[in-house]
């Protein structure tokens, strides 16, 4: 069957979750990088859609082509290890620890944050000719977007804190859903429809992603937005990162792992070989994947 039940696609999140902070920081930073420059790649092209056709639902609809590309090639988001390698952790994988779990995060945002300024630097290029010409529509855009969401909030202080955070919460409710996507299917058919639905409710609302911010962002600055690096840490990047290890570790990790993983019916080693369903410690004490 093309379709995994809950507790066993929950027992694939926890066991990437795991293999994740064992990754060597070559790997890490690589598959990172990659990460990031695709999926800002495609919010480029998003934009670029909405602005050309005036429709943004056309450019929500377009976007996950992105997520999908990367998820399927295997590279890794800091918005998808937020709600992964905590399962790890808590469910006591041998080996695992706090230092472990913030390691990754630590080299995953590094890795993302370079994909999305080199992506942020060479569309800044292409859009005005070597920093020759106006930027056009297009850049326009994205520097109404960066002033937008960081003086935007700003000017309503700690309610506009909480209202970028909380939709840092939504997104990461919604893109980690798509990182659970990957998983439920073993057909690429199975797996991208299980992406996109999630990952275009996301982009179609406006909530926040740390990633896509971390070309936003940048590209708003070089063409012209009137906001500060200041102003895009600590009105934009730092409460959406916040809100979406929220969202992604409570709304989808914590409760698919707390009603699935941890009341699954137990199996024995010798019918998880035979379906060749990973197994895990809480099922079967000491055992590793």
């Amino acid at each position: 069957m093309s379709y995994l039940i809950p507790s066993d696609f929950v027992s694939k999140m926890v066991d990437a979750g795991e293999s994740k902070i064992f990754m060597s920081t070559r790997d890490t930073l690589i598959r990172a990088y990659m990460a990031g420059a695709i999926l800002t790649l495609a919010a480029a092209f998003a934009v670029t859609v909405s602005v050309q056709t005036g429709s943004a639902l056309l450019g929500a609809v377009l976007f996950p082509v992105g997520f999908c590309m990367l998820y399927l090639l295997g590279f890794d988001l800091l918005t998808g290890v937020f709600m992964l390698t905590p399962l790890a952790l808590l469910d006591k994988r041998l080996g695992v620890t706090v230092g472990g779990v913030l390691r990754n995060w630590w080299l995953v945002f590094v890795g993302n944050f370079a994909g999305a300024l080199t992506v942020a630097v060479m569309m800044s290029f292409i859009l005005t000719y070597g920093f020759s010409t106006d930027p056009g529509a297009v850049g326009a855009k994205l520097a109404s977007i960066g002033e937008a969401r960081t003086l935007g909030y700003a000017e309503y202080g700690a309610a506009g804190w909480a209202t970028i955070f909380l939709r840092g919460v939504l997104c990461n409710w919604m893109v980690s859903l798509g990182v659970v996507g990957a998983m439920v299917s073993t057909t690429v058919s199975g797996k991208v429809i299980a992406m996109w639905m999630p990952i275009m409710v996301f982009f179609f609302m406006g909530f926040e992603h740390s990633v896509v911010n971390m070309f936003l962002f940048p590209s708003a600055l070089i063409m012209g937005g009137d906001f500060s690096v200041a102003d895009y840490f600590l009105w934009n990047e730092i409460p959406t990162a916040l809100g979406n290890l929220v969202g992604g570790l409570t709304l989808t990790g914590l409760t698919l792992y707390s009603t699935h993983y941890r009341t699954a019916p137990k199996r024995t080693p010798a019918e998880v070989n035979d379906k060749n369903i990973p197994s895990s410690p809480a099922r079967i004490e000491g055992a590793t994947a």
